[in-house]
């Protein structure tokens, strides 16, 4: 399996040459030249497999230059019921990411699946684990080490750093914007005290720690010299181990081959549902993807105007499902590439102009730059936006009907989820954390505390390490070049 960039560098590295790395050396993405298929023989067999086995099958399609037994050892020691053991009551941990029934109305099924049940309660440790023992598989046959610098809205930080804490020849450098994530987002980052572990809290908003995240990708001889990696959702292993799930849930959702499903994805950067958009082009039978954003509407915009207009860091919401409090989708490029049937000379000219500009138009109107618009529904794909008394009232709801508790995020893709559910069509909304993330929101909503796993009763009284800095892209080399040691 060779990889190309959405921007057209002529490279076409494998899986492992890219793994450690983010941006491609044009500031693109990665994908696969082409995207493998899987047949419904394929299908049928998979419907037995243990998530571990899932997780093999899958990955074994994209990493064509890691060994089979090489990866089967790290799907083994990645998805086990001991890493996956926050589990409501009822739960099996062995099931790893279990589907539950919110309502059925008539023949309209709304579904949810269990992807928080990882050490730091949220979906980002689906892929998150895999990474760091992938780093560490790479690393040590390599004989290198590799210094991570990453952004977090609140949960790609904790899961990145609970999955390379103590990792052999890994330092992990995350920034994450100041003041604005929960108090148990925050605590469960910057409570760590493991000599590999960084925390920068910057001034300003997600989007300036992801601006600086891809500034320091492009400066090459910094990113050389100093062996810079990252796992934000650029990072394809990433993406690529969330495409599991997705089997994950169809398979569960139904029994035979011929069925659909939908999913609804909270979306702010747009890696969680880029996946599903993967799984859908390797033949999986999905009906409709459907981006559930919050505020933050950019991604919603997009699927229903065809326009993709960023927003500054001043026109950026702060709201109670902060994970998703992203104005400018980085993975968004990736099915921009499949939309524009992968005219990396296109794609390249439609995101330097949302640097200069700020966005693009494909809406086919006077003055667009392109006619795709009418191409969207061909890739499943539609949307829809909640808000902060949507979410209030969809967590209040489904406590009241079903004592089903869940965060501000997951309520807001139930909220569009019922907007858009078909009949004969089961609708898999994605989960992204447990409740106990956002207690501040569930108390508000329900007047009650969130039942919190062993472990993390009294997380935010723990002492914390952590460094405020400006959004300096030269201050924050710096810090990284002294606590390198290189």
């Amino acid at each position: 399996m060779r990889y190309v960039s959405t921007r057209g560098h002529a490279a076409q590295p494998n899986f492992s040459e890219i793994l450690l790395g983010g941006l491609a050396p044009d500031g693109g993405l990665y994908l696969p030249a082409e995207y493998p298929q899987v047949s419904g023989a394929e299908l049928d067999a998979w419907r037995g497999l243990s998530y571990a086995d899932l997780a093999l099958a899958v990955l074994g399609k994209f990493a064509t230059d890691i060994p089979h037994d090489d990866l089967k050892a790290l799907t083994d020691k990645t998805y086990t019921a001991g890493v996956y053991r926050n589990t409501r009551a009822g739960e099996s941990a062995e099931r790893i990411t279990p589907l539950h029934v919110i309502e059925q109305d008539g023949d309209k099924t709304l579904l949810l699946q269990a992807l928080s049940n990882g050490p730091t309660l949220a979906f980002k440790d689906m892929a998150m684990q895999l990474l760091g023992n992938l780093f560490e598989y790479t690393l040590d046959k390599q004989q290198a080490e590799l210094n991570i610098f990453g952004a977090t809205s609140g949960d790609t930080g904790s899961a990145a750093e609970y999955a390379m804490r103590g990792k052999h020849g890994i330092r992990v450098f995350m920034l994450s914007p100041h003041l604005k994530m929960s108090s148990f987002q925050t605590a469960q980052m910057f409570s760590l005290q493991d000599d590999n572990i960084f925390n920068i809290a910057v001034k300003g908003v997600f989007d300036d720690c992801q601006d600086m995240v891809k500034a320091v990708s492009n400066d090459l001889v910094f990113k050389v010299r100093y062996k810079i990696g990252t796992v934000n959702s650029i990072n394809w292993a990433r993406v690529v181990a969330q495409v599991v799930y997705y089997f994950r849930g169809y398979l569960e959702a139904t029994t035979r081959n011929d069925q659909e499903v939908s999913f609804t994805v909270p979306s702010g950067n747009f890696g969680n549902i880029c996946a599903g958009h993967i799984a859908r082009m390797m033949g999986l039978p999905i009906d409709q993807l459907i981006a559930a954003t919050n505020e933050n509407n950019v991604l919603d915009e997009f699927f229903r105007t065809g326009i993709y207009r960023v927003r500054k860091s001043t026109e950026t919401y702060h709201t109670t499902s902060p994970s998703m409090d992203i104005s400018k989708a980085s993975n968004f490029e990736r099915f921009v590439f499949d939309l524009l049937d992968r005219d990396a000379v296109r794609v390249k000219a439609l995101f330097a102009k949302v640097e200069t500009t700020g966005g693009f138009d494909l809406s086919g109107g006077p003055g667009s730059d392109g006619d795709e618009f009418h191409k969207i529904a061909q890739f499943g794909f539609a949307s829809g936006r909640s808000c902060h008394a949507d979410r209030l009232a969809t967590i209040r709801d489904l406590h009241a009907r079903y004592g089903l508790m869940i965060d501000t995020h997951t309520a807001d893709g139930v909220k569009v989820a019922r907007e858009h559910v078909k009949a004969g069509v089961p609708m898999i909304v994605l989960e992204t954390a447990l409740p106990a993330k956002f207690n501040e929101t569930i108390r508000e909503a329900l007047d009650t505390d969130a039942e919190r796993p062993p472990g993390f009763e009294n997380i935010e009284f723990l002492p914390q390490r952590f460094e405020v800095m400006d959004a300096d892209v030269k201050q924050v080399q710096a810090f990284i070049v002294a606590h390198t040691g290189l």
